[in-house]
């Protein structure tokens, strides 16, 4: 546990208390996870959010790493036997790392330096004389006050004092400049033309053109460096080296004062400049990395949290031309019942009929088509083979129609998951599943997939890949328990990120299905091997069991809590499954009647919405947006187009949106509103869906720009852009096709 001073620092970076941070560091020592106790621990922190116990963690993570440090210094500088009280205490009330490091300077170990030479040669009586204000002997020689000046350079740049006040100028007052590379030809045309003659203040340029800079540096197009006026800063170094003296003799002698300052001027120069201005193009870059990573972080959750269509059977296809297009069926809880290929372009007659039995066979609710190459082709072909078999057979159910992004889905296809899911199939087919899938669940598919390889980042392979993955992965574990999981139906992918389940135990819990068969009850989670107390307390609340014994096992109530629900609906006088879904029975509860040193207004509040709406999913209701069927490339895209999108990519500098073209469209962030926008987040979501105007086409590069202003958001999110071949009619039980339809109503072979 850290110590008050660090407690109410950290209350004070997130706003909170140090009482709330001590309970959550505390929840966190017993195992805890930043689910569970945003969801399950209302009481002991005082009802903080997921993103306060989040912030919480990750600066009780840097103080920790910082104490730890502070043992490693004092020791290494205890053993070289220079340790003082004063430096002692200063070492130990530092809170920050960059000055930590600054103190240490003095003592770390150096490489042999030009103030090592001098030493060596016998110059640090004359420095030790200059810094005290010693009168220097008229007979001096020019070399040898060069090497005293040496000695004192690094004195100057060791202080830890002159040290922070040269980085904190860099921060502050110092200018990025990029300009084009000497080996970039005039006239070639690259991605980083705008910043061939650019400066802009460190301090204030966004991170996504800081990034792009850095960007253009390693892809040799751009040269960056940082400009500092070195005047004020020498004057700065000096006011501070006034108080600096050997056996507390001040520097005040003019002539040794002309020496200090040539050692000044040689110390910012040499020594204290390049690692300053290094030190700070890396926190900049880390600023910048945590912007980007925040974006990305915030695009997949609304990725995942994307309206699900839920259990409808869908055939979905993977496009293709040349190799044709992977067709696969999957009932409604996803299971794979069968493939075949289809040639739109070529094989007109053979892929309709293919589409209609497959239809016919297995009821299939919805079409999900890829919106890769072809996918618009492919969908219009789709759409016309419905429209065709309606007309003669208006009896029959049509599915809607929806495309679904494909980003991703080649990764899924070969990875191991899928290897494994799916042995016998080829990695086209495990495509097209992943992409039926992805539209009846998208959270469920997706988390079966590298996050970075969903693509909606912004400049996602430039970011520290650490701290992009834990930020990856605590928005997918924030998503997956914020849901919640069907315990009989979850693969292990999923259930992995459920509060408080391993790796090890996702896949423990789908071998005892398999084994013993669907789960009855949350109790039996405790048969599988290897779940213990506090597994089975940390996941238990998130897992949802359908049609359980006990209605409470389908619902966000936790085991823990059963006892007081039970008391609840004997007060009511009905049983608990009389009282769960009981909307009128459950919000006539007076929660203050149970209100106890456990459980507060919070929690209570929590089992009452869930007894009202038991196992909601908080996702909102699917509804796919209309793309307009005669624009299916960007050579059909006309400046002055009004067309309906959806926001695939938000970032610092606008919106991407998909207009059912292929290639997405960009919304500058000037163009988002008719008010002025400086964060494209504060008004567009991934997954929105808009109306949008086409501003600008460019066929070389392939760029479309597009205008929202006076075009409000319409939607919410969805599985992906799409459109309706006909509203979703109710399935019938049974029907076959009257003769003379033109289509077999055979299965065709392998299917």
């Amino acid at each position: 546990m850290h110590n008050a001073n660090i407690i109410a620092r950290l209350a004070t970076e997130v706003g909170v208390n140090p009482q709330q941070v001590t309970a959550v560091e505390k929840l966190f020592a017993d195992g805890c996870t930043v689910p569970f106790i945003a969801r399950y621990r209302k009481e002991a922190h005082g009802n903080l959010d997921e993103v306060k116990i989040g912030k919480i963690q990750e600066r009780l993570t840097y103080y920790t790493e910082l104490e730890e440090r502070k043992e490693t210094i004092l020791k290494t500088i205890d053993e070289q036997g220079k340790l003082t009280d004063e430096l002692k205490e200063k070492i130990e009330g530092c809170f920050v790392k960059s000055r930590l490091e600054d103190l240490y300077q003095p003592y770390k170990p150096k490489r042999k330096t030009r103030a090592a030479v001098a030493k060596e040669k016998g110059f640090e009586p004359l420095a030790d004389l200059i810094w005290s204000g010693g009168v220097i002997a008229a007979d001096t020689p020019d070399e040898d006050l060069q090497y005293a000046r040496d000695i004192l350079a690094e004195r100057i740049a060791d202080i830890a004092d002159v040290r922070g006040a040269v980085r904190e100028a860099y921060a502050k007052k110092a200018v990025v400049r990029s300009e084009k590379a000497p080996t970039v030809k005039d006239g070639e045309p690259t991605k980083f033309e705008q910043y061939y003659e650019f400066s802009e203040p460190i301090a204030t340029i966004p991170s996504h053109r800081y990034l792009a800079i850095r960007r253009g540096q390693t892809e040799k197009v751009l040269w960056m460096h940082l400009d500092l006026d070195s005047e004020p800063v020498i004057d700065r170094i000096l006011e501070i080296l006034e108080g600096q003296s050997i056996d507390g003799v001040a520097v005040r002698n003019r002539q040794t004062r002309s020496q200090i300052e040539i050692a000044a001027a040689d110390a910012y120069k040499r020594l204290l400049a390049p690692s300053c201005e290094i030190d700070v193009t890396v926190d900049k870059k880390m600023e910048a990395d945590r912007g980007a990573i925040e974006v990305f972080g915030e695009n997949l959750r609304h990725l995942l949290l994307a309206s699900p269509l839920g259990e409808k059977a869908v055939l979905a296809i993977d496009p293709g031309i040349r190799t044709g297009c992977k067709v696969a069926m999957i009932d409604a809880t996803g299971k794979y019942l069968g493939k075949t290929v289809i040639f739109p372009q070529l094989k007109v007659a053979e892929a309709e009929k293919a589409i209609a039995m497959i239809v016919f066979k297995y009821k299939a609710e919805a079409i999900a088509v890829g919106n890769g190459t072809a996918g618009r082709e492919t969908e219009q072909f789709v759409r016309a083979t419905l429209k065709k078999l309606h007309a003669q057979h208006p009896e029959i159910p049509i599915p809607i129609v929806v495309s679904v992004s494909e980003a991703g889905a080649s990764v899924y296809s070969a990875s191991e998951i899928a290897r494994k899911e799916f042995p016998e199939l080829d990695l086209t087919v495990r495509g097209a599943i992943s992409i039926g899938r992805r539209l009846q669940d998208p959270l469920a598919e997706l988390v079966k997939i590298d996050p970075k390889a969903i693509g909606v980042g912004q400049y996602q392979h430039d970011v520290d890949q650490k701290h992009l993955g834990e930020k990856l992965d605590e928005v997918v574990v924030s998503c997956v328990n914020g849901v919640g999981v069907e315990l009989n139906t979850a693969s292990a992918p999923l259930l992995e990120r459920v509060s408080g389940l391993t790796p090890q135990l996702a896949k423990a819990i789908v071998e005892y299905r398999d084994a013993n068969g669907k789960f009855k009850s949350r109790t039996e989670l405790k048969k599988v091997k290897g779940l213990g107390e506090k597994a089975f307390e940390q996941c238990a609340g998130f897992l949802r069991i359908r049609d359980a014994k006990n209605p409470l096992d389908s619902s966000a109530v936790h085991p823990e809590r059963y006892p007081l629900v039970e008391v609840m609906a004997a007060d009511a006088g009905l049983s608990v499954g009389e009282l769960v879904g009981n909307s009128l029975a459950a919000k006539k509860i007076d929660i203050r009647r149970y209100v106890s040193a456990e459980v507060g207004e919070p929690t209570l509040k929590d089992i009452v919405s869930e007894l009202v709406k038991p196992g909601r999913d908080p996702r909102s209701v699917f509804e796919p947006p209309k793309f307009r069927e005669d624009v299916t490339k960007i050579e059909d895209v006309r400046e002055g187009m009004k067309l309906e999108g959806v926001v695939t990519n938000v970032t610092a500098f606008g919106a991407f949106v998909d207009i059912g073209v292929h290639q997405d469209g960009l919304i500058h962030l000037s163009e988002l509103s008719d008010n002025f926008v400086s964060d494209p987040a504060s008004v567009v979501k991934a997954g929105d869906r808009l109306s949008v105007t086409v501003i600008g086409i460019d066929l070389k590069r392939q760029r479309i720009s597009l205008s929202a202003k006076s075009r409000p958001v319409i939607g919410g999110a969805s599985a992906g852009g799409g459109s309706s071949a006909g509203a979703p009619r109710k399935m019938r039980t049974s029907f076959a096709p009257s003769s003379g339809s033109g289509f077999s109503c055979n299965p065709f072979a392998n299917l």
